[in-house]
């Protein structure tokens, strides 16, 4: 039988696996928060952050005489094999909880002090040596130690995040200089518009992305203002004098990220507004990468009845029953992750808005939610790079038939014959299947030869330029 420790709390006594770093507080939270199946292990950024704040703690409350230096070390010690990610499969808590995080701030010390304990010479659960509240949790509250750690690991994974996104950027930028010159037609409302290229359309692209990947920067910023030393509301309870700034200034060096502490601690631990904020980026973000995902159908549909503009790369057989059929199925599940990550911000909006007073206890459904939305996301566009963006090419003589077929070229006559006569021209080539060649040089003429090869050029319909009689 596999030996146990016993360990209690003020709702009584468990027994204790001893091979386990992690104590009755986890213990119980394991119990009660079988909700989504998925432990805060499988977010390691969070963990190092986690890490990162109880090893600041313990070396601000060593300056301030609040914990022993012998304590102090063994903390740090557990914090830097927590950081380095040597213990993450002791965080066993599931990322949906009540409590507003408690159980994850309960992970940490538990882990963190039992670690501890063993660098001290003693067992796990010895814990009148290195006490979790006592020692890894001194001068803390869950409602500074979480949001704090949760702000620092959701400014991480950002920044890798903001990479992925911009070689997105970079993969449509590269298709707008390779099609160039592939004249196409463009449309508006699903109907022919005027002609332009293939490239244009994926510089376009390239460019949509480039601006959310800066409006993501700017937003990313909020984070770096925490609460760290507000401790249960914002009053600083519990905490020695100086504690606050000595501690935020120890995290900013351990992260490595610019991290300040907020002027007003009691409106720092209610408001989620940052959050709300970055939530709704990424999910401009997402609408936007979704549009992209439309539009490459939209150009792929056929290949005999419908635009057939680019070529995707063929993935898989697309029926069981119609031979030969190929679907767009990376652009298709690109689609449904985006909807994923939109229905998340009104998760992140509702939660942000349920919180009363002096706390959001919905915090950790937030946390949920934007590190799902920033994996899956992240995940779908690099699937978009590798799997589709990369191997699509043009139809080039397709596209360039369609345009001189069109009738939308006329609108370039407009400037020399006038609208009125031009829509007369449109009408007649849409009753007759006449082109608009046929009708304005031959039977009209109303143009030269000349002037129509001067005007249709391709290097004019790619590069317009302002052309009259």
């Amino acid at each position: 039988m596999e030996p146990t420790r016993k360990e209690h709390d003020f709702l009584g006594e468990l027994e204790i696996p001893n091979h386990l770093y992690y104590g009755i507080q986890t213990f119980r939270a394991v119990e009660n928060f079988n909700i989504t199946g998925i432990p805060i292990s499988k977010e390691p950024l969070f963990i190092k952050a986690l890490g990162y704040v109880k090893k600041a703690a313990a070396l601000a409350n060593k300056d301030c005489g609040a914990i022993d230096p012998k304590i102090a070390e063994a903390i740090c010690y557990g914090s830097d094999q927590v950081i380095a990610g040597k213990f993450d499969q002791e965080f066993v808590s599931d990322l949906i909880q009540g409590g507003a995080g408690t159980s994850v701030n309960m992970n940490a010390n538990e882990v963190i002090a039992n670690i501890g304990l063993e660098y001290l010479g003693h067992k796990k659960g010895e814990y009148n040596f290195l006490h979790p509240n006592n020692h890894v949790n001194c001068s803390q509250s869950t409602n500074d130690a979480y949001p704090s750690a949760f702000r620092i690991a959701l400014y991480l994974k950002m920044e890798s995040f903001i990479k992925t996104f911009a070689g997105l950027e970079v993969a449509f930028a590269k298709k707008g200089e390779e099609f160039k010159e592939v004249l196409k037609m463009g449309r508006t409302q699903l109907q022919d518009a005027v002609p332009m290229t293939l490239g244009q359309e994926f510089k376009a692209y390239a460019t949509t992305i480039g601006e959310d990947i800066q409006r993501l920067k700017n937003a990313q910023e909020l984070l770096l203002e925490i609460n760290m030393g507000a401790t249960a509301i914002g009053t600083k309870v519990n905490a020695p004098e100086g504690y606050p700034e000595i501690c935020v200034k120890y995290l900013a060096d351990e992260v490595g990220i610019p991290l300040t502490l907020s002027p007003d601690l009691i409106e720092a631990t209610v408001d989620t507004g940052a959050y709300v904020q970055i939530m709704g980026t990424l999910k401009r973000s997402a609408v936007k990468i979704s549009k992209i995902c439309n539009d490459l159908r939209l150009l792929s549909s056929g290949p005999r009845t419908g635009l057939n503009e680019i070529n995707l790369p063929a993935r898989q057989p697309g029926s069981s029953i119609m031979p030969g059929k190929v679907n767009p199925v990376i652009p298709e599940v690109v689609n449904q992750t985006c909807f994923y990550v939109i229905g998340q911000d009104l998760t992140v909006t509702m939660a942000a808005e349920a919180g009363q007073l002096q706390l959001n206890v919905m915090e950790p459904v937030i946390a949920f939610a934007m590190f799902t939305s920033l994996d899956y996301l992240s995940n779908a566009i690099q699937t978009l790079i590798d799997k589709c963006i990369n191997g699509i090419t043009a139809n080039v003589d397709h596209c360039y038939n369609m345009v001189m077929n069109s009738i939308g070229i006329v609108t370039q006559l407009n400037p020399i014959i006038g609208y009125e006569e031009s829509a007369s021209i449109a009408g007649e080539a849409l009753k007759t299947n006449k082109s608009v060649h046929q009708i304005a040089v031959l039977e009209r003429k109303l143009i030269t030869q000349e002037k129509w090869d001067e005007i249709y050029s391709l290097e004019n319909l790619i590069h317009p330029k302002f052309i009259t009689k």
